[in-house]
Order: C-alpha cells, then structure tokens, then sequence
C-alpha cells in the first residue's frame, strides 16, 4: 500500500508499525533474510513531525548525493484503522529532519518476524564460499570474446573449490547464476592433481551445451585472483582468470570433472 498523503485531521494515531528486512545469522553458520514487524505507541512526536509541511527549495541550496530512504511505516488508529502518512520533506527532498529524530526516538517492540528465505546455508558458511555465483566460462564464450590458452597453472597459491549447481531455467541465460552445493580447501595432492589436469593444452571444443554444474577454484586467502571456473558437464571447458591480461579459455575434460567432483 502506498503512502496516502498528510495525516487526515479526522484520523488520531495511537500507535505507529514499522516493518523491515534484515539478514540474521543461523545458530549452525548460515544466515537468513528476516522480515520484521515492529510497534511504537509513544507516538506524539512523530505524529507531530509527520504533520509538518514539506519544505520549499530555494534552489541555492547545496545538497549532499546520499540517499535517505525512510522505512516502511503505518499508522493506527483506537479502532485499528491503519494508514500510511507520506513523509514531509526538507529543501533537499529528503525526510525533515524532525522525522528522522522522531523515528530514532521511538521505543519500539517486535512483534512478529518471519523468515523470508536463507541467503547463506550453513554448509556454504563452513565451506567459505558464496551461496551463488555465476557461471563465467559461459559469459565469456557467449560474448565469443577472443581468448588465449591457458598457460601452466602449478605455482597457485593454497585453493579453495566452490562447485555450484545451476538450475535448468538459468542455463543458456546471459549470466548462469549457479546455488552452492559443495565445496571446501582443497587438499595439498588433490590440488595438485587438479592443477596438473588444468596445465594440459587441447583444442576447445566447438560446442554450446550449457553447463548443469561447474566448479569456481579460488585463492583460500581469499585474493581475487587468480581464480579458475571449471564446467563439469556440458562442454567441459574452464576459464582463466588472472590478475592481469585477459581471461584464457582451456578445454577440460571427464577426469578433470572427476577430480572436482564431491
């Protein structure tokens, strides 16, 4: 429901709602997307402040560019009617100071929270990797952009692996965007096992099979570069991406997939 305007002067509030979003930690490491609803019925200065009239620019004003977005608030009245009072704004169209300081003064109860959806699951948390990602090795081939071979790739830096599967109606997109499903710091042998797979040279498959699951390997220092994205199905290629220079394009293989898998 949108604001409705200045107060009427028929409606007295006896009670303002404020409702918002905030991310919470989990008890196990993960974090959640949390709506709260909160109440205030020491509400007199803020129903004061919300009646003042916005205030005129003179256009000699110099204005800061930050935004100031006032939450989503509703007022009550005794027989719990509820409305939405527009916000009364200073020279610069943002909130009147007034409001803000009424709003930072209110003493407000929780009175509900739901949770909205995970935006972390524990075991990306403990893993060290983003819940989702985006599948690189098909941005950069979509954009059929022109890309070197890879060149040895055994003196990285300790890595972590990142495999995300990516749902069937984001393949083929502009920018696959793939959920954790695995992943770790990779061992001391198994990386190297890896990197080894990752310095052999074939020619890159002419193909666009879009990929179902692929594989992010970064630094476990969390650097940001360099980092490698494996596809582990469809075309199986990976993609290179340094600190320097432009992304490298290699072609991959079932015994690279094999050794990124769980």
């Amino acid at each position: 429901m949108r604001p409705v305007g200045p107060i009427p002067p028929a409606f007295t509030p006896v009670a303002a709602v404020l409702c918002g979003r905030h991310v919470q930690p989990q008890p196990d490491g993960g974090q959640d997307l949390v709506s709260t609803e909160r109440r205030a019925e020491d509400i007199a200065a803020l129903v004061a402040a919300l009646r003042l009239p916005d205030q005129a620019s003179t256009g000699d004003i110099a204005c800061s560019a930050d935004l100031v977005v006032p939450p989503w608030l509703a007022l009550l009245d005794q027989r719990d009617r509820w409305l939405r009072p527009s916000v009364p704004t200073d020279v610069c169209g943002k909130p009147r100071a007034e409001v803000r300081a009424a709003l930072d003064g209110l003493r407000l109860v929780t009175v509900a929270t739901r949770t909205v959806r995970e935006v972390e699951s524990p075991a990306a948390a403990v893993a060290g990797c983003a819940p989702r990602w985006a599948d690189m090795v098909w941005v950069e081939t979509a954009a059929r952009r022109a890309m070197a071979t890879p060149g040895t790739a055994r003196n990285a830096p300790p890595l972590r692996l990142c495999v995300y599967r990516v749902p069937a109606s984001e393949r083929g997109g502009g920018k696959p965007a793939g959920d954790f499903a695995y992943g770790g710091q990779l061992a001391q042998e198994r990386q190297a096992a890896v990197l080894r797979a990752l310095a052999v040279t074939r020619p890159v498959a002419d193909c666009a099979t879009p990929a179902s699951r692929f594989a992010v390997l970064r630094p476990a220092d969390g650097a940001a570069a360099p980092h490698w994205y494996v596809e582990l199905d469809g075309c199986r290629r990976f993609l290179v991406v340094s600190a320097t220079g432009p992304p490298q394009l290699g072609q991959g293989d079932a015994a690279l997939a094999e050794l990124l898998a769980r």
